[in-house]
């Protein structure tokens, strides 16, 4: 790599944070700091998702996760890998992850305003056919100084403060919102840092892919079918191409790249959905909507949603808001 490849005055993920801080006259710079250990447990993830095949991190770990899920190896090491992190960032006094089946306190001393909730490795059923796969956190804030428990865990989405995701893909990227659009930083193996390479990352109001498990078609109902159908078949205008990856990251980030929609609607077997509100819908309904794109539960935006349970499912709409208002179009006129 010559030198005049390298960029000496790159925006770094920090400096970029930094940035942000500045304008918050009020800031304390607690944000800056939990956001840089959630970078370096992205980081160290990143890099053990590299070497996965060689260190045999992704054989199962011989139990199961509260969703009844096999969990692999690197699951548990991502698990961890934030857990510790976070907890030693001193900005946070609870932590809600896929893996825990209640909330992870943080002792006294340690105990920060913030509120994390994610997935440390989602779509990890992937991990073995080398498919991407992803982290996924979103950030809320408890207002006052008493010891924070379930109940300021369980916040709707359009109380949070910071969101984002990491892809662990042909390369390594993390999408960031903080409140004020939606930027992506690529992981940049020579420095070991994150470089802003997606400026005010905008989803286009329509897009030509629709993204949904067709395997359960026969467990839709009506008004899927019928959008799904006409996705296929439109009465004018061509197709949409079909695209489903099965890890909601990297769906998702193809459809904030190139627009459409990615649905996971309720079915017969699951009523609720099947994608968690805290640590999935959530976020990336947030990420989404500042991206100029939409997010529904079918019914209601996803981050007005209240809940009422950690790992609480819901049925998630996701996309470019004209393709998003086409298909609550179709509910609507099926419930009408």
């Amino acid at each position: 790599m010559g030198s005049q490849a390298i960029d000496s005055n790159c925006i770094t993920l920090t400096r970029f944070v930094l940035n942000e801080q500045k304008k918050v006259p009020t800031a304390t710079g607690d944000l800056t700091q939990l956001l840089n250990s959630i970078q370096t447990a992205v980081k160290v993830i990143s890099s053990a998702v590299r070497r996965a095949g060689i260190t045999k991190l992704f054989g199962t770990a011989g139990e199961t996760n509260v969703q009844g899920e096999e969990v692999k190896k690197l699951d548990v090491l991502a698990n961890e890998l934030f857990i510790n992190t976070l907890k030693s960032s001193l900005t946070v006094g609870l932590l809600v992850s896929e893996e825990n089946e209640t909330v992870i306190e943080i002792e006294l001393e340690n105990r920060g305003k913030y509120i994390v909730s994610f997935d440390p490795l989602d779509g990890s059923s992937n991990i073995d056919c080398l498919v991407s796969i992803g982290s996924i956190f979103a950030i809320t804030k408890k207002d006052d100084n008493s010891k924070p428990g379930i109940k300021d865990a369980l916040q709707p989405g359009n109380k949070i403060v910071a969101a984002g995701y990491a892809l662990y893909g042909s390369a390594t990227m993390l999408v960031l919102s903080i409140g004020s659009g939606v930027n992506g930083f690529m992981l940049d193996p020579y420095i070991g840092e994150f470089i802003l390479t997606d400026q005010g990352m905008r989803i286009p109001d329509k897009g030509q892919i629709y993204s949904i498990n067709e395997g359960y078609t026969h467990l839709w109902d009506e008004a899927i079918k019928e959008y799904v159908q006409n996705k296929k078949d439109p009465a004018k205008g061509k197709p949409y191409n079909a695209r489903y990856v099965g890890s909601m990251v990297a769906d998702v980030h193809r459809t904030i790249k190139y627009g459409g929609i990615f649905v996971y609607p309720a079915t017969k077997q699951s009523p609720k959905g099947k994608l968690r509100l805290l640590y999935e819908c959530n976020p990336m309904a947030y990420i989404v909507t500042q991206a100029g794109g939409l997010a529904s539960n079918g019914e209601i935006s996803i981050l007005d949603i209240v809940p009422t349970g950690l790992h609480e499912r819901s049925p998630i709409f996701l996309g470019s808001k004209d393709d998003v208002n086409e298909i609550l179009g179709i509910i609507k006129k099926h419930k009408s």
